[in-house]
Formats: structure tokens, C-alpha cells, sequence
């Protein structure tokens, strides 16, 4: 019995023992996981439905990442930007469930910007967001801004509100919607940016009339809570 807790003991201690620069990488690429960037070689890759899944080795630990269909080999270096990650995530066409899957619009393959496959028919990309013109967005008749939406987002819980803005990030069927972050100028971090979700599929830069009910403090699990959200909306380009 001692030998075998020796043995057992050894291979715990064993196992859970990481040197400086095991740790230190491995710590790295948790913070750069939480923060939606991740970045490796390719390892493994499948297309299933309008997405590409693909296995990348950050050197530190291997992490599966989706797209909208691009074009992509094992042995490409692989990045993702702006990444939301999924835990437990069920993909009813491969008929498998992932621990976690990095869901992206920001691709880039060899550096440079991913190229969609024949099957994918949007690709949307957060990456032109920081270059936006937000300037003088007039507002939607009857309408709210962004920051008084999430500032008075109590008092229009459940009710109905219209915003016209600009979208700055965009993801494709997640979840089997499409989420979509709107953007008016109006507002400071933590008031200046709204989510939606709808089925209308839209590009980032575009100036969209939104319409639907406000919901707040939602929780679609994976670590995904919204004080405040629009579901289901009905979104217009103009």
C-alpha cells in the first residue's frame, strides 16, 4: 500500500510541475485566450456547415479556433482576434462537442487576412472598427443613442427601442444567431457599445436602423453575461 501512495503521489506532483518557462508561457497564452487573441500552427482542420474549425499549437497548448469558412492547411500559422470563446460547445454536423471553441470573424493565415472559401458568403472582420467614422450619425426617428440606451437601460428594460448605428464587430451564427456590436459616437467605455443579436446578415461598417425590446442582465453561459442586450432584432442597412 506505501508503494503504491509513493507511486501515485510521485506521478502527481510529477504531472502538475511546470518549470519557470513552462509556466510562464502557459500563463500567456491564458491571458491572451481571455483576451480573444490566440495565434499557432495548424494541426488539425475540418470544414463543417458555413465554418472552418481548426486545432492550432500556441506552443504553450493546442486550442481549437472557427471561422467562417477560409481557406486553411495543417502546417499554416494561424491568428484569431476578437475571439469568443464557447465551453462545451456542440456542433450538431460533426456530431461532437468541443471543451472550448474560439469563435472568430478576425482571421489572419501567414499573416495575412484569411481568404473565404467558395462556401463561406461573409466573412465580416472587427479589424476596420478602430478606424470608423462615427461622426454625425443621426439619430433613429423616435429613437434612443447607444449611451442612453445602456445608461437608462433600467428604465427601457422590456420595452421597445430603435437606434441607428454603425457596426463595429460582427460574428457570424453563434449559437445560431448573428451578434453584432453597434456603435453611434455617443457614450464612454462601458456606454458606447450596444449588442444585438438578429439573422440578418450584416458587415462591419455598415449603418444599420436596429428595432426590438431591450432585455438585461442576460446570461447565455460560457462566461457570456449582458447587462444589457437586443434580441432577435429586426436590423435595416442604409
Amino acid at each position: 500500500m506505501k508503494s503504491i501512495f509513493a507511486v501515485g503521489a510521485f506521478a502527481l506532483f510529477t504531472t502538475i510541475h511546470l518549470t519557470p518557462i513552462q509556466a510562464a508561457a502557459t500563463n500567456t497564452t491564458v491571458a491572451a485566450a481571455a483576451a480573444g487573441n490566440l495565434a499557432g500552427k495548424v494541426v488539425e482542420t475540418m470544414d463543417a456547415a458555413t465554418y472552418t474549425y481548426a486545432l492550432i499549437d500556441t506552443g504553450a497548448a493546442k486550442a481549437w479556433v472557427a471561422a467562417p469558412q477560409f481557406f486553411v492547411k495543417v502546417g499554416d500559422t494561424l491568428a484569431v482576434a476578437d475571439a469568443m470563446p464557447m465551453n462545451q460547445y456542440r456542433s450538431k454536423t460533426l456530431n461532437r462537442t468541443f471543451e472550448v471553441v474560439y469563435f472568430s470573424g478576425n482571421v489572419r493565415v501567414n499573416g495575412k487576412p484569411a481568404i473565404a472559401s467558395a462556401s463561406s458568403t461573409n466573412t465580416p472582420t472587427s479589424a476596420a472598427s478602430k478606424s470608423l467614422n462615427l461622426a454625425n450619425i443621426p439619430r433613429a426617428p423616435d429613437g434612443q443613442t447607444v449611451a442612453e440606451i445602456l445608461e437608462g437601460k433600467n428604465k427601457f428594460a422590456g420595452q421597445p427601442i430603435a437606434v441607428r448605428a454603425r457596426v463595429v464587430k460582427y460574428n457570424a451564427q453563434i449559437l445560431g444567431k448573428n451578434w453584432v456590436h453597434l456603435r453611434d459616437g455617443s457614450g464612454a467605455e462601458g456606454t458606447n457599445d450596444l449588442t444585438v443579436t438578429t439573422n440578418v446578415e450584416v458587415k462591419v461598417g455598415d449603418l444599420v436602423l436596429v428595432t426590438g425590446k431591450l432585455a438585461t442582465n442576460r446570461d447565455f453561459g460560457s462566461g457570456y453575461t449582458y447587462a444589457a442586450i437586443v434580441e432577435d432584432a429586426v436590423v435595416i442597412v442604409q
